[in-house]
């Protein structure tokens, strides 16, 4: 069950802070410090100035003051609140790999007590801590949590979609990588209506957003322990989340292709001699041919390819049947039949030594979604084994979820991401 509500939200007012992308950014956990200090140079009133990075202040006070920050903005006219509640029709256009996409969802809040939302990645304690301090400090969502639900009617996607046709985005803004993020204000009650009758009886997956989805319920508990009383909608027993439904084109998971480095004795054709036991071991001629390959298995195998000494070879999966003795334990098939979970287990771990606790360090593997730079890490002697492979279909996220489980570590890149600052939620509170 998703039960949602609309609420209204605080935006930025063009006729201050101008130009939109000046002042949006990646979600917290994409922003180092140099990107931090590059959104600061941007405009006085960029939302990093309130939310920072991933690095945490040294200085707890810090999170105080970027509430004083959010509390000025607001005062000064910086940040308006919309007079009345409505959804926010939230679109992504953007290219991949030479296509183009639309993504399209809404932003509303969700009732943290009466929706069920799965997860499907783990989360750390240190992240968690940081928002959860920043969370006390304004009392208020900034980043989105992005989720999923599954609906082939089109029916709450429809509604929103229709509530917008031929009027123009009340929002604009181009991101670091080139693509539009446009934000629409939908406050007609039968759309509102049908939206929300529409996700009741869905379940929700959360795609992005599994530290904040975490320090929300974790800040409700602790304000019912104080005795604070919610005053809805907009209040701590809701979160701001964008639903986009995965029915719809434009959902776009990015693979995540392994480099690796730093292997003591590492012998390619030992590898794949190694392989040859499980694998069927395919000589490709080029990145173009590897990814004709890869994308002819998507789906329909278990395939990857390894470049190494200059040259591409596929590896493909002999017999499923083989899956419960190359990946052993007591994970469910779903999470055992994923193409990141065969590669850690069979060929990581039995063939290279690296570990789960290795993987988790990043002591041998670094990541990119772009197979020209893991191919690039290789020829320029900085890695010593690129391994391509397929994104990991929605579906999959969806069958591990329901199974209670978490993916592998690096297993999905949704993209593009959901840009913090085009619309945010303050919580009103009975404090007694």
């Amino acid at each position: 069950m998703a039960v949602i509500y609309p609420f209204r939200g605080i935006r930025y007012n063009p006729e201050v802070v101008g130009d939109i992308s000046a002042v949006v950014t990646q979600p917290y956990d994409r922003i180092g410090p140099k990107e931090e200090e590059e959104y600061k140079k941007r405009s006085p009133y960029n939302i990093v100035r309130v939310i920072g990075g991933k690095v945490p202040p040294a200085d707890d006070a810090e999170y105080e003051r970027r509430a004083e920050t959010f509390r000025k903005w607001l005062a000064e006219g910086v940040l308006v609140q919309d007079p009345e509640p409505g959804f926010y029709a939230y679109w992504q256009r953007f290219e991949w790999e030479g296509k183009e996409y639309t993504r399209k969802g809404f932003v509303a809040l969700i009732d943290l007590r009466e929706s069920g939302v799965k997860a499907h990645e783990r989360t750390l304690k240190g992240p968690k801590e940081d928002r959860l301090k920043l969370l006390r400090a304004t009392e208020a969502n900034f980043g989105h949590i992005f989720l999923l639900y599954r609906d082939p009617s089109l029916a709450a996607s429809q509604a929103i979609s229709g509530a917008v046709e031929g009027r123009d985005p009340e929002m604009r803004a181009v991101d670091d990588f080139g693509n539009e993020h446009l934000l629409w204000r939908v406050t007609d009650p039968g759309a509102i209506e049908a939206a929300r009758e529409a996700l009741r009886p869905l379940q929700a997956y959360i795609a992005d957003g599994h530290h904040r989805f975490e320090t929300a319920r974790t800040f409700m508990e602790e304000c019912f322990a104080k005795g604070w009383k919610p005053i809805p909608p907009e209040t701590f027993t809701s979160r701001m989340v964008t639903l986009v439904n995965t029915e719809e084109p434009g959902l776009v998971i990015r693979p995540i292709h392994r480099i690796v480095h730093s292997l003591p004795d590492f012998d390619f054709r030992r590898l794949l001699t190694s392989l040859e036991e499980d694998f069927y071991v395919e000589p490709l001629d080029s990145l173009v041919a590897a990814r004709e390959r890869l994308a002819a298995g998507l789906g329909r195998e278990h395939v990857f390819v390894l470049y190494a000494e200059g040259k591409f070879i596929a590896a493909a999966l002999h017999d499923e049947g083989t899956i419960d003795r190359l990946v052993p334990g007591a994970k469910p098939p779903e999470w055992k039949r994923l193409d990141v979970s065969i590669l850690h287990a069979a060929v990581f771990e039995r063939i290279l030594g690296i570990d789960a606790e290795a993987l988790a360090k990043q002591s041998y593997v670094d990541y990119t979604p772009y197979a020209e730079k893991a191919v690039r890490a290789v020829d320029e002697g900085k890695a010593q084994l690129a391994v391509l492979l397929n994104p990991t279909r929605v579906e999959e996220v969806l069958a591990v979820a329901d199974r209670g489980e978490r993916m592998p570590q690096k297993s999905t890149d949704f993209y593009p991401k959901l840009l913090t600052g085009l619309v945010a939620m303050r919580m009103r509170i009975d404090k007694g």
